[in-house]
């Protein structure tokens, strides 16, 4: 990476008015915002359709779009939605996604338009299946658990279907042939209005940073169709399950239930699964956060049984088995080492090993001199962030600080009070040596919080919190231009 500078704003974050962030015009304004504020990189989060919690980090699909994410100003324009149809989706804005309003509305929304394709658009559909093939397992998936009361997979009361034995599958294809197409039909708009936005914000100067989950859900469609990659048994139960060890965040651990990788069988086919999805990913970001990098290197396993993580011991990981393979197979891809958490020498000679910049908090630094975050220790080959989408905003960490680390905070970077540690603390990261300073959204506007995207191991409440139109203003843009370019990242 050149030095640079990016603004961290999930999609979901947009203002808009429609109750949740789209790929639409608030989007390509927010890009706007980021080339007249001087940013080169818009990092968000991944884009999958949620499961439970609206995390998405727990999403069915880690192939397919949030249908939630479409701009239904764009199917009106088409001629899919009529303009009354489209009043009638737009919600009041709030500081916080209604997730259950959105769920109320947005899919009979999208059914009305499916039911106005004509023939060429249809076949459009039928070719974008054709060049994806994980859509036809995904669609059926989606069919599937509207049919059974949206049960689980491994719930389905058709055992030939929980072992996707392909009889099973063809027959009830064929009998939900209408839904599979619908599905289809969502994630072809979705990719479509994905590459507009993405050839729009790359016309700019700007590349887009997403994320990685290093895990995906039990109840995916991924699982469903390939358990041969995961450690299940042949009722497609887990014995072990992921998750992280007590730490910062939580007295109890992370007790995250993701089924675990067999990574022997993932190794005897050359990581194809893996190659699968970094291919996918590519199409979507310019570069690649590797969630949960520690993971590679020695991951947590939990008994499936177990209340909380502190269950759990570690197990080797495929390392740079599979490092090796995906730097090889797509180096044209950034990626990035999500190396937090309880980190090991093991773990740094795996990053040093891969080539990949790891990460440097500056929320996480203020305990003393050699606190590996503060950045007269950094090397140049590192992204630095004021936090991230798990962490506090600038101003809430501060509030909440202890007060040895608010007074040591307050030396090493010469302010006192919110505002002046807020603005001293953005400084910090732009004059670093970090190749890429990486500021939360809220950090610019100096919100509190109240606007945290995420607190881990809560499971309610989280990934809601929406930008205010307007926000991004000019004035703003300007101002955070001013201190990227003092700091030579323009």
């Amino acid at each position: 990476m050149e030095r640079s500078a990016g603004i961290l704003l999930p999609i979901f974050s947009l203002p808009g008015p429609y109750g949740v962030g789209t790929l639409g015009a608030e989007a390509r304004a927010f890009a706007d915002f980021l080339h007249a504020a001087g940013q080169r990189w818009w990092q968000i989060l991944p884009v999958g359709p949620t499961g439970g919690g609206e995390s998405p980090y727990t999403s069915v699909s880690t192939f397919a779009g949030n249908p939630l994410f479409i701009d239904p100003a764009a199917l009106a324009a088409q001629g899919l939605l009529t303009e009354a149809e489209l009043k009638a989706a737009e919600l009041p804005e709030e500081d916080r996604v209604d997730y259950a309003a959105l769920r109320q509305s947005r899919e009979a929304l999208l059914r009305k338009a499916f039911s106005r394709l004509d023939g060429a658009r249809a076949q459009t559909v039928r070719d974008f299946t054709e060049r994806n093939p994980w859509v036809r397992e995904y669609a059926l998936y989606r069919a599937l658990k509207r049919r059974f009361g949206e049960r689980a997979w491994y719930d389905w009361p058709e055992e030939a279907l929980r072992r996707h034995e392909s009889d099973a599958l063809e027959r009830w294809r064929v009998a939900l042939a209408e839904d599979v197409a619908f599905h289809a039909w969502v994630q072809q708009v979705f990719f479509a209005q994905w590459a507009e936005l993405k050839a729009y914000v790359n016309g700019l100067g700007i590349r887009i940073i997403g994320d990685l989950p290093i895990y995906v859900s039990l109840d995916s469609a991924d699982v469903w169709a390939e358990r041969e990659q995961f450690l299940l048994d042949r009722e497609g139960k887990p014995s072990k399950v992921a998750g992280v060890p007590p730490d910062y965040f939580s007295e109890d651990g992370q007790l995250w239930g993701n089924p675990l990788y067999d990574w022997a069988a993932m190794k005897r086919d050359g990581f194809g699964w893996w190659i699968r999805r970094v291919e996918g990913a590519g199409k979507l970001f310019d570069a690649i956060r590797i969630d949960h990098f520690r993971g590679l290197e020695s991951y947590w396993a939990v008994p499936a049984d177990s209340e909380t993580a502190k269950t759990g011991r570690w197990e080797k990981g495929p390392g740079m088995d599979l490092l090796g393979v995906l730097t090889s197979w797509f180096p044209q891809l950034t990626f990035i080492a999500e190396d937090l958490g309880i980190l090991t020498d093991a773990v740094h000679d795996l990053r040093n090993a891969s080539g990949l910049p790891g990460m440097k908090v500056l929320e996480f630094a203020f305990s003393g001199p050699d606190n590996a975050y503060l950045p007269h220790n950094y090397p140049a080959h590192c992204i630095c962030y004021t936090g991230t989408h798990d962490n506090d905003t600038a101003v809430g960490w501060y509030t909440h600080a202890t007060e040895a680390e608010r007074t040591f905070a307050e030396g090493y970077l010469g302010a006192a009070g919110t505002e002046d540690v807020r603005k001293a603390l953005l400084r910090c990261g732009q004059g670093s040596v970090a190749e890429l300073f990486v500021a939360q959204m809220q950090d610019y506007l100096g919100l509190g919080s109240e606007s945290r995207i995420n607190v881990p191991g809560v499971a309610e409440g989280n990934w809601r919190w929406r930008m205010r139109s307007g926000r991004d203003s000019a004035a703003l843009a300007e101002e955070i231009k001013t201190l990227t370019h003092t700091y030579g990242r323009c």
